[in-house]
C-alpha cells in the first residue's frame, strides 16, 4: 500500500530525512511514534502528497502522491494536528465535502457523532477544539478511505474522549484499510496499534509488530537485584523496578508501550539486538 524508498527531505537547510525506507501494508493500525520535531508530521505529509521528496520515491496505492491524482485523493484522508473548519453546521460541512469521497457513509458518520456525543446541529466554530477534532475524526472515518492518516489525534481530547477514540478506531480497521496514527502520547495508543514504528532525528529506530514485541520481550516489575541489573531497560517505580527483559519463557505478556518507547530512545541497540 505504501512503499517509501531512499526518501530525502529537507526544509531549506534543515535536513529531516536522509535515505528513509519504509513499507506499510493494509489491515494494520500503525503507530508512528517519536518526539516532537523528529519528522513524523513531515512523513505523513509526504505520504499525502502535501510535501515533495527532494530525492527518492514515495508510492501510495500505486500512485505518486505529489501528482494529486483524483483517484488517489478519494482514497486518502488526513486528520492534521492543526486544522481550520468553517463556521457552518456539521450538516452543511458534510454536504459540501462528502461527495469527494465515493464511499462516504452518512449513517456511519451519525453513529460516530453519537459515540463522541457531538450534537449534529452545532456550528463548527461554536464548538471546543476537542469537539471539532472529534467531528473531523468522525468525518474521516465515515469517508471509508483505504488510507487514513492521523496526526496527534488525541491532543485536546479528555480521558473519556480518548477512550471513545480507541473504540471507534478499533472498529474501523479491516483487511483493506491502513490507518497510521502519528503521536508522541504513546500511552493513549497502547491497546490500539498493532505495529510500532519509532522515528527519531529523521531515522527509523524501531519497526516491529506488537505480537513480535511481546513474544521477544517481557515487561514486568522486579525486586530481584540480579535480574534488574541484567535487564535491557529499567526504571524505578513505587513498587520495585519496572524492567524490560528477554522473554525466555515464551509467554506472551502485556506490552508497556511507554516503557518500550523510552527504552528504544535511550538504549536502542540493546532492544534492537533482540530482534536480529
Amino acid at each position: 500500500m505504501i512503499d517509501i524508498q531512499d526518501l530525502h527531505f529537507a526544509y531549506k537547510k534543515k535536513k529531516v530525512f536522509t535515505g528513509l525506507n519504509l513499507s506499510l501494508q493494509p489491515g494494520h493500525i500503525y503507530g508512528l511514534l517519536g518526539k516532537n520535531g523528529t519528522g513524523k508530521s513531515t512523513l505523513l505529509r509526504n505520504i499525502a502528497g502535501l510535501l515533495f521528496p527532494d530525492q527518492g520515491k514515495v508510492k501510495v496505492l500505486n500512485y505518486n502522491p505529489g501528482q494529486r491524482n483524483p483517484g488517489f485523493l478519494q482514497e486518502l484522508f488526513l486528520v492534521p494536528e492543526e486544522f481550520y473548519l468553517p463556521n457552518v453546521t456539521i450538516e452543511k460541512f458534510v454536504a459540501c465535502n462528502a461527495s469527494f469521497y465515493p464511499k462516504f457513509d452518512h449513517n456511519q458518520f451519525n453513529a460516530y457523532l453519537k459515540e463522541f456525543e457531538i450534537p449534529a446541529d452545532n456550528k463548527l466554530q461554536q464548538m471546543s477544539y476537542g469537539q471539532k477534532k472529534k467531528a473531523l475524526i468522525s468525518f474521516g472515518l465515515a469517508c471509508n478511505t483505504s488510507l487514513l492518516l492521523m496526526d496527534e489525534p488525541t491532543n485536546g481530547l479528555d480521558i473519556m474522549s480518548k477512550s471513545q477514540f480507541r473504540k471507534v478506531i478499533a472498529g474501523a480497521i479491516d483487511e483493506n484499510k491502513c490507518i497510521i496514527i502519528c503521536t508522541h502520547q504513546v500511552k493513549d495508543m497502547e491497546s490500539l496499534i498493532d505495529r510500532i514504528t519509532v522515528i527519531d532525528e529523521g531515522k527509523i529506530l524501531f519497526d516491529q509488530t506488537v505480537d513480535r514485541i511481546t513474544s521477544k520481550l517481557s515487561f514486568k516489575i522486579s525486586f530481584d537485584s540480579a535480574e534488574i541489573k541484567q535487564a535491557l531497560y529499567r526504571e524505578e517505580s513505587l513498587k520495585g523496578s519496572a524492567i524490560i527483559t528477554n522473554n525466555t519463557e515464551d509467554e506472551e505478556g502485556k506490552l508497556d508501550l511507554e516503557m518500550l518507547y523510552k527504552a528504544i530512545v535511550t538504549n536502542g541497540d540493546a532492544i534492537r539486538s533482540v530482534f536480529q
